[in-house]
């Protein structure tokens, strides 16, 4: 497949098949899984990066597993909506991924995921740093995710 917008990723979905989020950081893949109906994200494992080539496969083992039609890839823009080198290096990510798995991807703005996610495990949840550390990244693929499946929502997508 390719790079998608949401609508192409919505109709490219069968009837069942789950959205995989990634909140991809320098050392770890944050993951998130939507449920069957697509309404609902749910943080899943953050995967410790090595070499890309290892990566994918881990990631291919978990798409084929949990039956997933389609990758939310959280795009780091700048706050006043602009690319950087972290966005490049994501839509590389994308583009070396699709070169081993075909599947639609869809670049999700993920501005300030990470710290609304600090924000409520510190504040609502009291967690302490070292147990943030362990799910910070999952949590921010979920929220990626579920800002995803929300925008679908009422759109008839």
């Amino acid at each position: 497949m390719a790079i998608v917008s949401l609508e192409e990723m919505m109709a490219a979905l069968k009837t069942g098949d789950r959205l995989l989020g990634l909140d991809l950081g320098g050392k770890t893949i944050g993951l998130a899984l939507s449920d069957v109906m697509r309404s609902i994200a749910t943080p899943m494992e953050t995967i410790r990066r090595t070499k890309f080539t290892k990566d994918a496969e881990n990631l291919i083992s978990i798409i084929e597993k949990q039956e997933v039609g389609g990758l939310v890839l959280g795009l780091p823009l700048s706050m006043d909506g602009s690319e950087g080198p972290r966005c490049q290096s994501t839509r590389q990510f994308a583009a070396n991924l699709l070169e081993k798995i075909e599947i639609p991807i869809l670049l999700w703005d993920e501005r300030l995921s990470s710290a609304a996610v600090e924000r409520i495990l510190i504040g609502d949840v009291d967690m302490t740093r070292k147990r943030r550390r362990d799910v910070v990244d999952k949590a921010a693929a979920a929220y990626i995710l579920q800002g995803a499946l929300d925008a679908t929502r009422g759109t008839g997508l």
